[in-house]
C-alpha cells in the first residue's frame, strides 16, 4: 500500500485514533513524507481547519478515489 500513497493524496484512516480525537474513516489529506512509509497527514473540518497533523504509517491509510482515472 506504501508505493501508491503519493503527496497530496486523499486518504482515510483505517482504524481509531481516538488520543487524536480521530475516527476510522477520517478523511486527511498528505502534506509530506516524512519516512519510508510514513506520511504527515492533515485533517481537517468542513470549514477547512485543521483537526490534527499526525504522522500516520502507510499501513494505517486508505487512499481514496474519486473516478475511475484515479485508479489507473
Amino acid at each position: 500500500m506504501m508505493s501508491s500513497i503519493r503527496l497530496l493524496d486523499v486518504v482515510a484512516l483505517c482504524d481509531e485514533w481516538p488520543e487524536q480525537g480521530l475516527r476510522r474513516g477520517q478523511v486527511g489529506t498528505v502534506v509530506a513524507l516524512l519516512a519510508p512509509g510514513v506520511f504527515e497527514v492533515e485533517f481537517s473540518d468542513d470549514d477547512g481547519c485543521t483537526l490534527a497533523l499526525l504522522a500516520v504509517p502507510a499501513e494505517r491509510l486508505m487512499v481514496l478515489h474519486y473516478d475511475l482515472a484515479d485508479t489507473a
